[in-house]
């Protein structure tokens, strides 16, 4: 039996999308994204809360600094993460910074939770980066290693289009060289199994990354 011919006129033609048509679209997907960090955070404390308790890290270990300082350092990842998710322009530029902004809001949730099952505060007494050997050499007018100063964040929360797709790569290539600087930090310092775990993990997830924002930098001609 010979199949029926599909003509022309047989096919429906998909109208053409003004911009303004994507609007509820890309809203929509804000709020997924917004949706997720809050479960990644909801996950990390959770994950957190599994830390064993017997022997737990001092308030001047490498541990907990690396959970206070990570935190500040992640903080900025997940906003730089957002904007570059809410108005990038290059699609594969907006899903990066959707995992980066997830992801290490997760992340902080978990750190977060270990300090408070060691019955330690947010803040410490020490400088920043002060639990690392080379770490307080290694802070640059008050900015732990990678992180953008003020300026290029002003810069990134104004810039559009490509120039944010390019502005936020740049940034953030540099920001996870400075995070798994401190992450291979504690890897050497710390003694705590669960910590070290999650530092594993996240220097896994970080690499991974550099890759993509490296290849997307390359692509866009950064």
């Amino acid at each position: 039996m010979t199949a029926p011919t599909t003509t022309d006129s047989d096919v429906e033609q998909t109208p053409v999308t003004e911009a303004g048509d994507r609007q509820p679209a890309r809203r929509f997907g804000i709020l997924a994204v917004a949706a997720a960090v809050v479960v990644g955070l909801l996950l990390g404390y959770a994950g957190g809360l599994l830390t064993p308790t017997l022997t737990r890290p001092g308030d001047t270990s490498a541990e907990a600094g690396f959970a206070r300082d990570m935190t500040t350092h992640h903080t900025q990842a997940v906003e730089m993460g957002l904007i570059a998710f809410q108005r990038g322009g290059d699609p594969e530029v907006r899903q990066i910074g959707a995992d980066i902004a997830s992801g290490q809001q997760g992340e902080i949730g978990t750190m977060q939770t270990w300090l408070r099952s060691w019955g330690l505060d947010p803040t410490g007494s020490e400088p920043p980066m002060a639990w690392m050997p080379d770490g307080r050499a290694s802070v640059r007018n008050g900015l732990m290693p990678g992180m953008a100063t003020p300026q290029e964040m002003a810069k990134l929360r104004a810039a559009e289009g490509r120039e944010l797709d390019v502005l936020f790569l740049q940034l953030m290539i540099n920001h996870h060289l400075g995070g798994i600087h401190m992450i291979q930090g504690v890897l050497d310092a710390g003694g705590d199994d669960d910590v070290l775990r999650v530092a594993r993990t996240m220097k896994n997830t970080q690499q991974t990354d550099l890759v993509n924002l490296q290849n997307a930098l390359k692509r866009l001609g950064g």
